[in-house]
Formats: C-alpha cells, sequence, structure tokens
C-alpha cells in the first residue's frame, strides 16, 4: 500500500471543508496522513475542522497547523513534516475518487513518472461546467506544446494546475525546491516545470471535482478569458506578481 500524505492548504473554506473531509473518510485504502495548513482563516474553518477531528475516524491521521495565508508557504509546510513517500496537494472545495491512493500508488511505481494529477470536472450546486472543464484538460497539454515544446516531447511535460490535484514523490518534491514562495499564483505550473527535471508529468485519466465559485463570480466568458490571459503571458515570460491583480481570491 502507498503511505501518501494528503495535503490540503485551506483559507476561509467554511463552505466546503467539510464536505471534502467526509469524502476523505471513504479512501480505500486510507491515506497515511492528511495535513491540514491554514492560512489564518477569519471564518469557521479551524472551528469545522476541530469539530470534525473529534467526531470522527479519521482523528489519529490528521493534523491541522497554521501559517503565513500564502498557498505556497502552506503547501510547503505541509510537506516538510509529511511523512509519507508521496504527497498529494488537494484544494478544500475538491474531491477525489475512492481509490485516489491506489492510483496515486500505481502511477508512482513506474520511475519514469515524477508526478501526476487528474482530470479537472468544474460543478456548481446545478450545473457542470463542461466547456471550462474541457479548456482546463486542454490547458495542461497545449501551455507546455507552445511555450516549453522541447520539454512536452523530451519530458513528456504537462502543465498541471491546483484543482488537478497534483501528486509526487516526497523526495522528488524537496529536491526541486517545492513551490516557489514569491509567486502569488501559477505556483503548481512552476513546480510542474522543475519536477520534470525527475521524470515523466502524467495527467492519469481519471477525474476529480472541483468548485465553480470562481466560474459564478466572473461569468463563463470573463473567467476563460482571464484564464487565457493569464496564462499566455506567463508562459510568454510576465511575472506572477504582476498578473495576480487580475485573479483576485474567491470565497
Amino acid at each position: 500500500m502507498a503511505d501518501v500524505s494528503i495535503i490540503i492548504p485551506t483559507f476561509n473554506e467554511a463552505r466546503y471543508i467539510k464536505s471534502t473531509l467526509n469524502s476523505l473518510q471513504v479512501l480505500t485504502p486510507p491515506a497515511k496522513e492528511i495535513i491540514i495548513v491554514d492560512g489564518e482563516s477569519q471564518d469557521k474553518t479551524l472551528f469545522l475542522i476541530q469539530n470534525f477531528i473529534d467526531q470522527t475516524s479519521l482523528s489519529s491521521v490528521i493534523k491541522c497547523i497554521s501559517t503565513s495565508p500564502s498557498r505556497s508557504q502552506q503547501m510547503n509546510k505541509g510537506a516538510e513534516i509529511a511523512t509519507g513517500d508521496y504527497l498529494c496537494f488537494l484544494h478544500a472545495d475538491t474531491y477525489v475518487p475512492p481509490d485516489l491512493i491506489t492510483i496515486i500508488g500505481k502511477t508512482l511505481l513506474n520511475p519514469s513518472i515524477a508526478g501526476g494529477g487528474f482530470i479537472s470536472i468544474m460543478c456548481g450546486d446545478s450545473s457542470t461546467r463542461w466547456g471550462i472543464s474541457l479548456h482546463n484538460f486542454l490547458k495542461t497539454y497545449y501551455t507546455p506544446l507552445l511555450f516549453r515544446p522541447h520539454l512536452f516531447f523530451t519530458k513528456r511535460l504537462r502543465i498541471l494546475f491546483g484543482d488537478q490535484v497534483i501528486f509526487c514523490r516526497r523526495q522528488n518534491f524537496l529536491d526541486c525546491g517545492g513551490f516557489d514562495t514569491n509567486l502569488p499564483i501559477m505556483e503548481e505550473a512552476d513546480f510542474c516545470l522543475r519536477l520534470c527535471q525527475y521524470g515523466h508529468i502524467k495527467q492519469v485519466n481519471r477525474i476529480v471535482e472541483s468548485s465553480d465559485r470562481r466560474v459564478a463570480k466572473w461569468g463563463a466568458a470573463k473567467a476563460n478569458l482571464i484564464y487565457l490571459m493569464i496564462g499566455f503571458l506567463w508562459g510568454m515570460g510576465v511575472s506572477a506578481q504582476w498578473l495576480k491583480q487580475f485573479y483576485d481570491e474567491i470565497r
């Protein structure tokens, strides 16, 4: 059985965190540990996490710590204390299949694969964002093909994003320096560029389900425009610090 540490960065996730933790209860086999790294939430996130720990069978495997409200720093902090051979970075509004641990173990059993992620389907309370979900799938391929073609063909580089539930070996994560804490956005894409020096990055043919809250706030047309603009400008070398102005936090 694969030893997988699931790391969840949270910031004002009261709406989703309980459902996400409930979904992790049915993982078969279970994760070795679930590390929640909170970024100074101002809502009921921490209360709901503690209440969940007190009332469920996962209490022995959940660790909850706090750090500054920077997702890169939160994920790095989780990786720092993780004890599993494999790391899985899960957003608090994303639901994974019950055989998540088996999928990660089988994928990383191949020594030529350094990391991977899933196909993300974006869903709301009453609808599925099929168009944006398709675009999110395609940009995993066209972004490296357009901007890093040599890595796309020689290293099978795929540019994965947080909603796609990135996973990798803990040692490879440490070797490549983890997430760049200077990046306010695009930290996962930057991480993929460095991780691929240790092997291929694979998008496995399985689905995870993520909240559409950002699209619901912006509208589908605006969301697609922003995603395209940020992706292309980042690919051409525009700094993530400057691009962050177009990508507000939405809870």
